[in-house]
């Protein structure tokens, strides 16, 4: 295969990250193909023993086990690199095989994690539960207070991991605030930026170290496949996740990644399109429910944080209803909007978070990180904004709002 300057880095880097959406990471074979190639392949032949011996050696470059590289793949890797404006990227089989690497690759018995209590359920489990069980300390605290973070460090602390806006609540983390303590310290900031995605907000352009993403979200944008994504530092990337990943072995495949690089061309503009639809329905709702959790909003505690941190702030918001009976009153009063788990999605979706994505969580652990059993989550979708608000104006008569 051939590259095009589609990765060439010294061009590419310039781009903006719309054009590096559709254009970065681009390999061509010598049929000159305009769609980037998918390559469906476990293994590589080589001409000769010595040629196999030094690409295991690392001596010579090349493919040899698509556990390792494979092309499909690597653009993908390459183009969310740009995207995000890092210097290397890792993709994995799913979100949370990538937020389960980027934590476990570089923590060992007797460090100590401090991390947000807003957070997705199964995000909190690792924090909650796997960790402590390889003998990882782990404190959560309340991401908006800024002085919290500093006061949970102890000498051991080696990550600050966090989710800004966070699932299902929608905090804001003051990202420059927070990677700034943790650089002062020699700690390491992992980052979820999948409600946001590279096209809506950049965490290292506020000093964060590593960002990882369900790529099944906003990254696909049309609910069809998992995938997941790390980014960081070339030295992070290939000296502590790779032999992480290399060895464990939680990779895309080669499918799935395409599918992905095909959802990364349009997601600059689902994106906004899906932000400015959030915001006029929440807008619309507001006055309606009990409380209303959206960042893009003048009633979110951390509005002007979130206007400055980010381009648009995202498809995602919540809004609390009276308790569990109301909130599946609502749902099942739905005519478009679908009832789903999935966020990120085209189309206009919503669950209730308590029993649905935060089940496995114990109800005081819930309610200490807000998820009520009247709150309900929805991700806007590309609908017509006005058959949105026909169809949530009529779901929360029936409810009784």
């Amino acid at each position: 295969m051939k590259k095009t300057t589609g990765t060439d880095r010294a061009t590419t880097r310039n781009w903006r990250p719309a054009t590096q959406a559709v254009r970065g990471g681009t390999w061509r074979s010598e049929h000159g193909e305009t769609s980037e190639a998918l390559f469906l392949t476990s293994g590589y032949t080589y001409d000769d023993a010595a040629t196999v011996a030094a690409r295991f050696a690392g001596d010579e470059p090349g493919m040899t086990y698509s556990r390792l590289q494979n092309p499909t793949v690597a653009m993908l890797e390459e183009r969310i690199a740009l995207m995000e404006g890092a210097e290397a990227c890792r993709t994995q089989a799913s979100g949370m095989a990538a937020m389960t690497a980027a934590l476990l690759c570089q923590l060992e018995t007797g460090d100590h994690v401090v991390a947000a209590k807003a957070a997705f359920g199964s995000c909190r489990w690792l924090v909650d539960q796997l960790l402590p069980k390889f003998g990882i300390e782990t404190s959560v605290i309340d991401s908006a207070d800024n002085d919290a973070w500093e006061a949970a460090i102890r000498p051991n602390t080696k990550v600050f991991f966090f989710e800004t806006p966070a699932n299902p609540t929608l905090d804001v983390v003051d990202l420059a605030h927070v990677c700034a303590v943790a650089e002062a310290h020699g700690i390491v900031t992992v980052v979820d930026n999948a409600f946001a995605s590279p096209a809506l907000q950049r965490p290292m352009e506020f000093g964060a170290d590593v960002v990882a993403y369900s790529a099944t979200k906003l990254m696909d944008g049309q609910g069809r496949v998992l995938a997941g994504a790390v980014c960081g530092t070339e030295e992070w990337i290939t000296e502590t996740l790779l032999p992480f990943q290399r060895n464990t072995g939680p990779n895309l495949s080669p499918f799935n990644a395409w599918v992905v690089h095909k959802g990364l061309e349009t997601l600059d503009m689902r994106a906004r399109r899906q932000s400015e639809n959030a915001v006029e329905l929440g807008r619309f709702i507001e006055g309606r429910v009990a409380g209303m959790r959206h960042p893009g909003l003048p009633s979110h505690p951390r509005h002007e944080l979130a206007m400055k941190q980010m381009v648009a702030t995202g498809p995602i918001f919540a809004f609390d209803v009276a308790d569990r009976a109301q909130a599946f009153a609502l749902l099942d009063a739905l005519e478009l909007v679908d009832i789903s788990n999935n966020i990120g999605d085209a189309r206009s979706l919503m669950c209730h978070p308590a029993s649905t994505t935060h089940a496995n969580m114990s109800e005081d652990a819930r309610e200490d990180m807000g998820v009520t059993e009247g709150l309900l989550r929805i991700n806007v979708g590309l609908e017509d904004i006005e058959d949105l608000k026909e169809d949530l104006d009529r779901a929360l008569a029936k409810a009784g709002l």
